[in-house]
């Protein structure tokens, strides 16, 4: 096997958050092909248990401690007129100095890179091929947060977002190929950056569709003889929490006939989400070892963001495990599903609080199986990553590509 760099702001086990899901099954992929060479940094200090399960599926692991307070103050210190504070953050001179002897020592021949902010060590190394991994348009989401912030906020994202898309149509420049996760947000950033046309190429998400199954029978937390609705994701990303704050104050209140239970699932909520929290009506769990015994309990399942990026893998899971998806336009998009058929789409308060009422009610019964087989043909990894394969010069085995474009 050739050896493979793959680098990652953020460790990629376990996957349990939108980022680790889609770099873990990367790597899946990868290591089938390549003696995989992992760099990433460890933001999460309860993630460090995962190191040996991470360690035994890679070549080698240079995992570094990413403090975020001081991660703040490094961007800080380190920013300079035109570039943006994201490089900063993720700036290390013991991870560069791992890239270095690793590329020296293991005749790396190519390097995969996860997220933008990770382009800077593979500028490191010349003379191998470069793929780089955008997931999504990084800028365009601080834009976002400088159009919907106060002052002064809104001056730091805005600016953000100027300096950080300059930088990514530098980047696109320095790889030999660029992957967006959905054709939509490549064909954004095309826009932004029209000399990229021919440089990038769209690589979707997928789902684990063994794990995440309408079969599961795993014993439910959640009471029975209530309605459940169900939110599940990172709660210190802001558009998460944004989110279920919207929904909690716009939408639940039109559904008291119901008496519902929205239950809120996801790492880390931070004061703002706790708050949410009502006796018999709004339950905020924090960190849960596994999703699938809420997901499998929810009468609704909804995916509210108001600002979104990339594929949504909440939206995925839920699809999977058959339950009643209603999400907003931002979180269908890049989602090869019927809306009406196989999920329910809404934007405003309003319609809304129509849909889930109409879920509630049961009048989408059918909804669920729809949902699966919708991510059984067409969100499978396999079929997803398949293309990747060309990308990197790994030649298909005889009869794959037919039998997943026929799947």
């Amino acid at each position: 096997m050739r050896d493979l760099m793959f680098l990652c702001h953020r460790i990629p086990h376990p996957p349990d958050k939108g980022d680790k899901i889609r770099a873990y099954h990367l790597i899946e992929h990868l290591r089938a092909r390549f003696r995989v060479h992992l760099g990433c940094f460890i933001d999460d200090p309860a993630d460090a248990v995962h190191l040996p399960a991470l360690r035994a599926r890679v070549a080698s692991l240079g995992c570094f401690p990413l403090d975020p307070r001081r991660a703040r103050l490094r961007a800080l210190w380190r920013c300079r007129p035109g570039m943006p504070l994201l490089t900063g953050y993720f700036h290390d001179p013991a991870l560069a100095s791992w890239v270095d002897a690793t590329v020296r020592e293991q005749g790396v021949s190519q390097i995969v890179v996860f997220s933008a902010a990770m382009a800077q060590y593979a500028d490191r190394i010349s003379g191998m091929p470069k793929l780089l991994d955008f997931v999504d348009i990084d800028s365009e989401k601080f834009a976002a947060y400088g159009r919907t912030s106060a002052w002064p906020k809104r001056l730091v994202w805005a600016r953000e977002g100027r300096t950080l898309l300059a930088y990514e149509r530098a980047a696109v420049r320095r790889f030999d190929r660029s992957l967006f996760v959905s054709e939509a947000e490549r064909g954004q950033f095309t826009r932004l950056a029209p000399e990229s046309e021919a440089l990038t190429m769209a690589i979707g998400n997928g789902v684990d569709l063994d794990y995440f199954s309408p079969d599961f029978a795993g014993t439910s937390p959640l009471p029975a003889g209530r309605k459940i609705i169900l939110f599940t994701g990172a709660m210190d990303y802001r558009p998460n929490s944004e989110a279920v704050r919207w929904f909690v104050d716009e939408v639940m209140p039109g559904l008291g006939a119901f008496n519902p239970l929205f239950v809120i699932v996801g790492s880390n909520p931070g004061p703002a989400v706790l708050g949410l929290a009502r006796e018999g009506s709004v339950m905020v769990t924090g960190r849960v070892a596994d999703t699938r015994p809420y997901l499998a309990r929810a009468d609704l399942v909804v995916a509210p963001l108001q600002i979104g990026r990339g594929v949504q893998n909440k939206v995925l899971e839920a699809m999977a495990m058959a339950r009643p998806v209603l999400a907003t336009s931002a979180a269908f998009t890049g989602i090869a599903a019927v809306a009406g058929r196989d999920l329910l789409v809404a934007d405003g308060a309003a319609c809304w609080i129509d849909q889930a009422v109409s879920v509630l009610a049961g009048r989408h019964g059918g909804m669920g199986m729809a949902a699966r087989m919708a991510v059984e043909a067409r969100h499978s990894w396999a079929r997803a990553l398949a293309p990747l394969d060309a990308v990197l010069g790994v030649p298909a085995p005889v009869g794959t590509m037919e039998e997943q474009v026929s799947a």
